[in-house]
């Protein structure tokens, strides 16, 4: 049976952890010390907050993991009754084993309500000393004051390009893969640092050639190719707004984009514009209010255009 690679190449100790070696240590002293206090895991997607927390708990329990540990995912999951029920219920009996306490690890924390909050910044005061929490979410910015006081509060980082390396160089080796150095750097590019996306693309990619060439990987990620994008601003900075509205149709319908896609590879080859850097900034902010009415709904297309009429004006001297 295929295994999904994410899965199968998911760490399982702390030295397999890649990109957040500072916090590591920290957790793993911590960890060793068998005594680990409630912990908020910031970060964005696919860089390791849920494999970290399994990680500590395997250290901790060894065989018995399964019986003292309880995972909850908060977004299917995030009413004021799961924290009353399941999460007391399972914080007030005593652990099995060495350890004295048990621990619930609540997956995207920040999607509770904030009533469930409420709830369950009682329940980490009352039942500290059977059970810690550990809390995963993309931004802490969402978790309330009184749960932030209460955590250890750890923030991971996108993973750079040496990170997202090794990872692949691993990957490689066991699945018998040849990929040069052009290829990776696509394979980062597509990815923007999130190991998990990095890690699909690339069994994607294999499942057609165990050669994984530039094309090959571009063909599997199908979004916004830059030099595309250039030509269609470099037709709205010459005034030529029925080319660069072609253009951009051509390339969203081709290549089946989404318009927030094209958006987010806009906004990284504004800067390679030949304009001022005023007028730099006011595309950004442009591209910024664009981004906003799709994700609010508008109809992507319109708001391209609207945002292609900025870079004519720009490149005619009156934005």
């Amino acid at each position: 049976m295929t295994a999904i690679w994410t899965e199968k190449y998911r760490p399982s100790k702390f030295s397999e952890l890649v990109g957040q070696d500072n916090i590591v240590k920290r957790v793993e002293a911590l960890t060793g010390s068998m005594n680990i206090p409630h912990m908020l895991i910031a970060g964005p997607a696919g860089t390791g907050k849920s494999s970290m927390a399994v990680i500590i708990v395997k250290e901790l329990y060894k065989e018995n993991w399964k019986d003292n540990y309880l995972e909850l995912n908060a977004s299917d999951e995030r009413g004021i009754n799961v924290v009353r029920e399941k999460v007391k219920n399972f914080a007030r009996t005593k652990s099995l084993g060495n350890v004295p306490f048990k621990i619930i690890f609540l997956d995207e924390a920040d999607a509770l309500t904030p009533e469930a909050q409420q709830a369950l910044r009682r329940t980490m005061e009352n039942y500290s000393a059977t059970c810690r929490f550990i809390l995963s979410c993309n931004y802490s910015s969402k978790v309330i004051d009184p749960i932030q006081s209460r955590c250890a509060i750890f923030k991971f980082k996108l993973l750079e390009k040496k990170d997202i390396e090794k990872v692949i160089a691993r990957i490689s080796e066991k699945e018998k893969l040849t990929i040069g150095p052009e290829a990776i750097e696509i394979l980062y590019e597509g990815c923007e640092g999130d190991c998990r996306r990095c890690i699909n693309i690339l069994q994607s990619t294999s499942s057609i050639s165990p050669s994984i060439t530039p094309e090959l990987i571009s063909t599997i990620i199908s979004n916004t190719k830059p030099k595309d994008i250039k030509v269609v601003l470099d037709y709205a900075i010459s005034g030529d707004f029925q080319k660069a509205k072609e253009k951009l149709l051509d390339i969203m319908l081709k290549e089946s984009i989404s318009g927030q896609d094209v958006i987010k590879a806009i906004q990284k080859e504004i800067w390679n514009l030949p304009v001022e850097p005023t007028i730099k900034v006011k595309l950004t902010e442009k591209t910024g209010e664009a981004e906003f009415r799709i994700v609010e709904g508008s109809d992507p297309f319109i708001q391209l255009q609207a945002l292609l009429a900025s870079f004519v004006l720009a490149g005619l001297g009156k934005e």
